[in-house]
């Protein structure tokens, strides 16, 4: 029997299709078990976008079945870091939550070579994310 994950989180971007995607791919691959993952956008798209898709093979994680998912309020209410991008005002906030907005370039119409730089940028902030949730459930 497994132990109850360190925390949850969830991240949260307009369309679900991009930034918040490859978040929830990063987080999942590097902390395995250990952190729950959860993904939703405001306004979800219909598809992942897939020059985000692609970036994120070439590092050996595979997003290309993920779906965008809906934005609701027992998603947020579930979880104890919520991780905006772009989201804006769509975004419920609870109390006892821990949020952080990340200033992320949208890679909505962008080819895999202007992505690459955004993706690299979220695993820089994955890996600090979870030093930090490592770091406070071992204080």
């Amino acid at each position: 029997m497994s132990s109850a994950p360190l925390a949850s989180v969830l991240f949260v971007c307009v369309h679900n299709a991009g930034r918040s995607q490859m978040a929830a791919g990063f987080l999942h691959h590097l902390a395995g078990d250990r952190i729950e993952v959860r993904s939703a956008g405001s306004v979800p798209g219909d598809r992942v976008n897939p020059a985000a898709v692609e970036a994120m093979q070439e590092v050996g994680i595979d997003i290309a079945d993920a779906r965008p998912k809906v934005l609701t309020t027992e998603a947020v209410q579930a979880s104890d870091y919520v991780i905006t991008m772009g989201c804006g005002d769509a975004c419920p906030v609870f109390p006892g939550k821990t949020y952080l907005d990340w200033a992320l370039e949208d890679p909505a119409g962008k080819g895999v070579e202007a992505v690459r730089p955004i993706r690299d940028e979220i695993r820089t902030r994955i890996e600090a994310l979870i030093a930090e949730i490592d770091a406070q459930r071992q204080a």
